[in-house]
């Protein structure tokens, strides 16, 4: 595997070497080993997987608060999504920063996500399913979300008319966020 740092300090992208010839392929999607060694200590407890059905399927901006948060690898198994991290660490010399990767059956990439990031993606492709690996449980009574449409981080989704759940669709603003809750990480 290769790792990638991105604009986001501890945010990295994952490239598997793909071993393919007239049958089809195979690769690594991730070991302890290469993650270890590339100065990347996670382990991985709880494995989840979504579908969208239709393109243009936003599911975010999501996290989890304080211990219970979560470390994510993403990847993309079924058509592509652009997939995005948003830096939610006060204390971070990225604070409020995101980056967008495109992540795809085809290409194969993972995204790397440390704790203290808010994280969603939209489909850019029918019929898309979505694997997470996580490094701590799903605690509901600590998950949260801020609008996906924040102008004070305005992510460039690349679509106007986004399906969305309604947690999504009434999601705070950060700043009305903050003013309730105070800093998130």
């Amino acid at each position: 595997m290769t790792f990638k740092e991105t604009a986001l300090k501890d945010v990295y992208i994952i490239e598997p070497k793909v071993f393919g010839d007239h049958r089809g392929w195979n690769y690594e999607s991730w070991t302890e080993r290469d993650l270890d060694n590339a100065g990347l200590h996670y382990h991985f407890v709880q494995d989840n997987q979504s579908f969208s059905a239709k393109k243009g399927t936003l599911r975010g901006l999501h996290f989890q608060k304080g211990e219970y948060s979560q470390a994510k690898l993403v990847r993309c198994v079924r058509g592509t999504v652009l997939d995005v991290a948003v830096d939610l660490r006060h204390e971070s010399p990225t604070y409020l920063k995101w980056i967008g990767v495109e992540l795809s059956e085809e290409n194969k990439l993972q995204l790397m996500i440390p704790r203290g990031f808010a994280h969603g993606f939209v489909t850019l492709s029918d019929n898309v399913e979505f694997i997470y690996k996580l490094d701590n449980y799903y605690a509901p009574a600590h998950e949260a979300s801020i609008r996906f449409d924040d102008p004070d981080i305005n992510v460039n989704w690349g679509e106007t008319d986004p399906i969305l759940a309604e947690k999504d669709k009434n999601a705070p603003y950060l700043k009305d966020y903050l003013k309730e809750y105070g800093v998130i990480f």
